[in-house]
């Protein structure tokens, strides 16, 4: 035993040399490779993300302390051209060989090849190269700690840095800070010129940055000129920027104190070659023209209108109502100059779809005696009313060996001349299956087929007026959709209608609402006798189970011994068992599983009627696509079957019918309540890094007219956007193993997070874990398998983990995720850890974009 872990021993040190030597390969004599940076602040030593930023130096990039792009620089040949000529040179009578051969240019080409140089020159762009200690850059360091520290008010600040050479020609550099005391703001005096902007900032003084007795710090008055100019501009001063804003900041002989004067001269006009001095001026928006075109038209006279103070121009007859382009403007005539309208002016007419990007002009008004008026130019380029989008793809998947699918839609702009859209879309996809269970046996033997159409209104689509509640500076819209789909020899053939009536409105910046007055759906299964063929997982259990009672009748079962799934033979034996009618003893504990497989049946083929409404909440702190610290919650809550369980009773198919069985035209609805909240945090962890994560809780209870929630309302676990150790819908319920073919249940609770890293150029890669699961609760199911009963149901959360690789394309990311099940809850409870920690039992995960 001592031998075996001596050699051990042996082979882990040998290969940690071996690492440690290859680092440095290309590292020149004399030189050392930057192993670690280290700042020490007033004796303690800090490490903190801001202030490595500062350093002009950072050591080579890892992946979980693994240098692979200094590895691959390493693996080029420092000089290809060099070693090939020296190749060619070294044999008598080779070069000559070859140019008979070949031709001179032919063999200088052949020393650029990919063969010859290529494969360096690959390492070269993709690798890192050596990152070595520089003096002259670790000064410039040292300097801008400096800078860093003397912004936040340490202005005798002290910096300096060592070199602490290592073994392998490595070193890490130390950088030392003494800070000293901060000094911090004390008296603030303005001296604004105009008295108009001193009467302005008089009012808003006392939300000011710069506070006295706070330590200085140079953000806060950065954030100073932002705010005042901002302030100013929204109220009038047209000419006014933040370079008008000055500082001057005393610190002698201040006993670490600092006096600040805030100083805004008057503005300075340039006319021709000289140049005066005026105080600024308060602009009022004296005229607001729009100008747009008809783009069905090729009439170039002019058509004009006037609507509440707007002046509207339009190329060719005006192909729009006054009030659909007038209400997305925030600038009105009358009103003082302010930015903030003319942005959420742009941003409106934007998110009509119906022009290309606004331009809003402003000219001063020369017929205003005082030079204090602004007319307001706004341009709108409309795009085509039509628009035609079509696309096709092949597809695989467990369902089909091999399908075609394609759709072909429109888009009517304007439609009512409201600005309104309708998107029409006709869609289809047919396959081939090899599933024994479909009869038609032609290629092509599976299909769907559906449309959709969708008209949004840029405004509250409502009999009441609701701009009290939702103002148009929410930027508001409706939305009414309907659509209709139809499948063959695909599950139980499902024929759906969908309609939805919803809201959409952005109530301030970065956040989002959505009320779904009506969201109507309707699924009739066309073909439920073939729930059996379809879930074989069910009919398997029912099979073994029937087949270990021997003395059962021979006429439930066919020449093989199996029960029969067509002919209704299988139906035959669950409502025999059920009622006792076998003729054998069959135990409880079979009989409770047919039961529990029999309402399955029933529940999953009952034709489903969802009347709901709901309301959705998003709030996100991301500013742009480039910010990766940012989170975004959503929550959400639904509420089906209300309406209908106030009419069903008034209905004369519902007289006789106590509540749990009352229909709408013979249809069962549904009736539940259900609430989600969703958060998604990432955290920026510098060069290339990404730490991301995700948590989610879902719960539906079914009331009043069901004892469970509609399979397409219902939670799965598992599949690349969740779970990735497991496959869509095959992770619980609870600890019960995922018996079915197609797992459900009313509660999710989930939670993954995921490092994600570059590996180099646009290949990235990531580790991830995934925990969660699915119960059922507060509805039919009563196994405590599947159930959640309490805090002792958490160590049923299953747990995943993996690796993924990503290729980004820019405008879409491609995404492989092996994900590894690190602990089934499925097994028993003493042998669920790292069981199944292989490659066997892995799952592969395709995806688009990230999950999260």
């Amino acid at each position: 035993m001592k031998n075996k872990i001596t050699k051990i021993a042996l082979i882990l040190l040998s290969g940690w040399l071996l690492y440690s030597c290859s680092l440095v390969k290309r590292v020149p004599e004399g030189k050392r490779l930057l192993e670690d940076n280290t700042i020490t602040v007033n004796n303690e030593k800090k490490n903190d993300d801001e202030l490595k930023q500062q350093l002009y130096q950072q050591p080579n990039s890892d992946i979980l302390g693994y240098h692979l792009r200094l590895h691959l620089y390493n693996l080029a040949k420092p000089d290809a051209d060099s070693s090939y000529k020296a190749w060619l040179e070294k044999k008598p009578g080779r070069h000559e060989r070859l140019r008979k051969l070949l031709s001179e240019k032919q063999v200088q080409r052949l020393g650029n090849s990919f063969i010859v140089s290529g494969l360096s020159n690959f390492f070269k762009r993709t690798g890192e190269p050596p990152v070595i200690v520089d003096s002259t850059k670790a000064k410039k360091s040292a300097s801008r700690l400096h800078a860093y520290y003397y912004s936040r008010g340490y202005f005798r600040s002290k910096v300096n840095y060592t070199v602490d050479t290592l073994a392998d020609k490595r070193a890490v550099v130390n950088y030392n800070v003494a800070t000293g005391q901060p000094y911090s703001v004390d008296t603030i005096n303005t001296y604004i010129e105009t008295p108009a902007l001193d009467s302005l900032y008089q009012k808003t003084k006392a939300k000011s940055h710069i506070k006295k007795g706070r330590q200085f710090n140079e953000r806060d008055f950065v954030n100073e000129r932002e705010r005042i100019t901002s302030y100013f501009r929204n109220r009038g001063a047209y000419t006014f920027q933040q370079n008008n804003i000055s500082y001057i900041v005393d610190t002698v002989n201040n006993n670490y104190k600092a006096n600040v004067d805030l100083i805004i001269d008057n503005e300075t006009v340039r006319q021709g070659d000289t140049s005066y001095v005026r105080p600024f001026k308060l602009y009022k928006i004296s005229t607001v023209n729009i100008y747009t075109k008809n783009p069905s038209s090729d009439d170039t006279s002019i058509d004009s209108t006037t609507y509440k103070g707007f002046n509207i121009y339009s190329s060719g007859k005006l192909n729009y109502r006054p009030k659909a382009i007038t209400d997305p403007v925030f600038i009105t005539p009358g009103s003082m100059f302010a930015d903030s309208s003319r942005v959420l002016t742009s941003r409106y007419l934007s998110n009509l779809r119906v022009f290309n990007y606004p331009s809003i002009q402003y000219v001063v008004d020369t017929t205003d005696t005082s030079g204090s008026s602004l007319i307001t130019n706004i341009y709108l380029n409309p795009r085509k009313k039509f628009k035609f989008i079509a696309s096709a793809d092949f597809t695989h998947s467990n369902i089909q060996d091999f399908g075609i699918q394609g759709s072909m839609g429109v888009s009517i702009r304007n439609l009512f001349r409201g600005a309104e859209i309708l998107d029409l879309t006709a869609r289809g996809n047919i396959g081939s299956s090899r599933d024994l269970a479909i009869q038609d046996k032609s290629f092509f033997n599976i299909s769907e087929y559906g449309a959709d159409a969708k008209l949004n209104f840029p405004r509250i689509f409502f009999p009441i007026k609701t701009e009290s509640i939702i103002k148009k500076e929410m930027i508001p819209s409706t939305l009414l959709s309907l659509g209709v789909s139809r499948q063959r020899n695909i599950g139980l053939d499902k024929e759906s209608f969908t309609g939805i009536l919803s809201y959409n409105w952005t109530p301030k910046r970065n956040r989002s609402a959505r009320f779904d007055l009506l969201n109507l759906q309707y699924v009739q299964n066309l073909n439920a006798g073939n729930y059996f063929n379809v879930y074989r997982s069910s009919y398997n259990r029912l099979n073994e189970i029937a087949k270990s009672y021997p003395d059962l009748p021979p006429g439930y079962f066919d020449g093989n011994n199996n029960l029969p799934i067509n002919g209704g033979y299988i139906n035959a034996f669950i409502i025999d068992v059920l009622e006792g009618n076998t003729g054998v003893a069959i135990s409880r504990q079979d009989i409770q599983e047919i039961r529990r497989i029999e309402e399955r049946r029933r529940r999953l083929t009952e034709n489903n009627l969802i009347s709901s409404s709901s309301f959705t909440y998003t709030t996100s702190t991301r500013q742009n696509l480039t910010d990766n610290t940012f989170f975004i919650f959503k929550t959400k809550l639904e509420s089906a079957g209300g309406i209908l369980s106030l009419i069903a009773p008034l209905m004369s198919e519902n007289q006789n019918q106590p509540v749990g069985e009352r229909s709408f035209f013979d249809v069962q609805f549904s009736q539940y309540l259900k609430g989600e909240l969703d958060l998604i945090k990432h955290f920026d962890l510098r060069r290339k890094k990404v730490l991301a994560m995700r948590a989610f809780f879902g719960l539906a209870v079914p009331y009043g007219n069901s004892n469970s929630i509609p399979f397409t309302r219902s939670y799965f676990a598992g599949g690349s956007n969740d779970n990735r150790a497991w496959q869509s819908y095959r992770l619980g319920p609870g600890r019960s193993g995922g018996k079915n073919d197609f797992n459900e249940a009313n509660l999710k609770l989930a939670y993954s997070a995921e490092l994600r890293f570059n590996i180099f150029g646009q290949l990235n890669g990531a580790v991830f874990g995934d925990v969660g699961n699915i119960w059922n609760v507060f509805d039919e199911v009563e196994s405590e398998d599947y159930t959640f009963n309490g805090l002792q149901s958490l160590k049923d959360l299953a747990f995943g983990s993996g690796f993924g690789f990503r290729y980004d394309f820019n405008f879409f990311v491609v995404r492989f995720d092996i994900g590894f099940k690190t602990y089934n809850p499925g097994r028993p409870e003493n042998n669920r850890w790292f069981k199944e920690y292989n490659f066997s039992h892995s799952v592969l995960n395709v995806g688009i974009n990230y999950p999260f």
